[in-house]
């Protein structure tokens, strides 16, 4: 089969040796080739826009803007880009914002490859590739209310470990203001205390710690 015939495939990671781990399965595939690869998402956009793969496995963290902020650009310019994230992480946060995005499969590195390759086949044919847990996660979220991004800020904060007054100082406003929404930040992740909430929000990946 002719390169031009194959699925032309784009992997984004930072690590090279996941780029490898990726690139030698791929290529062995008589019906797939990998056409170029990228460490940074600015990379990411320029190989995109020189090869115009057919899919793009896309990894979350990257160095310069991650993968989410990577896929919206390409996206934005390429309306039928055809982006498969492929992450260690799977908050049903980073999930939902993945697929808002408008990643057409979601997959975490923990899969077994012969599952990639079925991703990037199915992807590739025009359809989405979403495993069952990976599913379950972004149904979850999506019956969940939403963070303000005044509630983010705070949440943000917490996750830091400032106390109230902290928060107080930090963003100028009452301490009445900060505790009434720290109480819906509660109410909103289904949390008993602080310490939960900050855990609630790491799990899903709302937080991220160090941001």
């Amino acid at each position: 089969m002719s390169t031009s015939k194959k699925i032309r495939v784009l992997i984004v990671d930072d690590h090279f040796a996941t780029r490898l781990g990726l690139s030698v399965p791929i290529n062995a595939e008589k019906d797939m080739a990998v056409v170029a690869e990228a460490g940074t998402g600015t990379k990411a956009i320029e190989q995109y826009r020189l090869h115009r793969p057919d899919v793009v496995l896309m990894d979350y963290d990257l160095p310069d803007q991650n993968g989410v902020q990577t896929l919206s650009i390409i996206r934005n310019e390429f309306p039928n880009a055809r982006v498969l994230m492929l992450t260690i992480l799977d908050g049903e946060e980073d999930i939902y914002r993945a697929v808002s995005a408008g990643a057409r499969g979601y997959l975490t590195k923990s899969c077994e490859c012969e599952e990639v390759l079925d991703a990037i086949r199915t992807i590739a044919g025009g359809k989405g590739y979403f495993p069952a847990a990976i599913n379950a996660k972004l149904k979850a979220r999506e019956k969940r209310k939403p963070l303000t991004e005044r509630e983010l800020e705070i949440l943000r904060l917490l996750v830091r470990g400032q106390s109230t007054k902290e928060i107080v100082d930090l963003m100028k406003l009452s301490m009445g203001t900060i505790r009434l929404h720290i109480s819906i930040i509660l109410e909103k992740l289904d949390a008993f205390d602080r310490t939960n909430a900050v855990a609630i929000a790491i799990e899903r990946g709302i937080v991220r710690v160090g941001e």
